[in-house]
């Protein structure tokens, strides 16, 4: 008897995207220019997705990147025309390879501070650049710096994370970045959470350009008769979105007090008890 039997394929397991921390601390509530994250690994460095990453993150190129993150240094952003309108960003490597490679950025005024050190002090640009960022981190920071491993008991760490040994690299971020999963206040009181520009455009329905200027400089953005409110707290964008009704109230009160808009939704927002409840939650610290 001849049998017919059909074999069947299994598909091939997708592909785990590359992660690029499994530690995260949230210091972005200190004031500027200390308001960071601070994003490490424990796992071998995917140089190419490190370097990608970064690069799109801090729009410097990729090959600039991968330099850095290879031999470490100082990148200057070019000058546009007569005035330094973006500071520099840093690699860091351990000659001895006690700590781990740590990448920053810094600001306009961090660069020339760091600048007029490396005159001063006859220290060499990457140095100044190190001890000029080093004064603006957190007390707990600094001294978690000072320490192996940022001072973490490997024992009550997560076995996935301890199991990859030492750090190897600590990325100093402040951007609004895929790597990090950021909250907003719904009408009805939820917390949805986003991760990176596009999510965020695509949850609220609009441009990735209206999404990049909302959480940039703040304001309100009117979505249909919603409208989202974005107030730049210690640098960092805090976001949410009020129904028709709550942004009526709002429009009124702003009108009744002379008040600013996003006071009159603030106002709105502390006397919703859902958006309340929320607000409480928002407040509780997260990684």
């Amino acid at each position: 008897m001849n049998g017919v039997y059909k074999i069947k394929k299994c598909a091939a397991p997708a592909a785990k995207p590359t992660a690029l921390y499994n530690i995260i601390e949230d210091y972005s509530e200190f004031d500027p220019p200390g308001n960071l994250w601070v994003c490490a690994m424990t796992e071998a460095e995917d140089v190419g997705t490190h370097a990608r990453v970064l690069a799109e993150s801090h729009a410097l190129p990729i090959e600039d990147m991968r330099r850095l993150l290879l031999h470490g240094g100082l990148y200057v952003y070019p000058q546009e025309g007569l005035l330094v309108t973006r500071g520099a960003f840093a690699c860091r490597l351990d000659p001895d390879d006690v700590m781990p490679k740590l990448t920053w950025g810094l600001d306009v005024e961090q660069y020339v501070e760091a600048e007029q050190m490396k005159r001063a002090c006859g220290a060499t640009l990457e140095e100044a650049a190190w001890r000029v960022f080093q004064r603006t981190l957190a007390p707990e920071l600094k001294d978690k710096l000072r320490q192996r491993n940022l001072g973490l008991d490997y024992a009550k760490l997560d076995r996935a994370i301890a199991k990859g040994g030492d750090i190897k690299y600590i990325d100093f971020r402040k951007d609004w970045s895929p790597h990090f999963k950021r909250l907003c206040i719904m009408p009805d009181g939820r917390l949805v959470e986003t991760s990176g520009i596009d999510e965020f455009a695509k949850l609220h329905a609009i441009t990735e350009k209206q999404a990049r200027e909302l959480i940039e400089r703040g304001g309100i953005l009117e979505v249909g008769e919603e409208v989202l409110a974005c107030q730049i707290v210690n640098g960092q964008p805090s976001v949410a979105r009020f129904n028709q009704a709550q942004y009526a109230r709002a429009k009124e009160l702003a009108v009744r007090k002379g008040s600013h808009i996003i006071d009159a939704l603030s106002e709105v927002g502390l006397s919703d008890p859902g958006m309340m409840r929320a607000l409480k939650r928002l407040e509780k610290p997260y990684s």
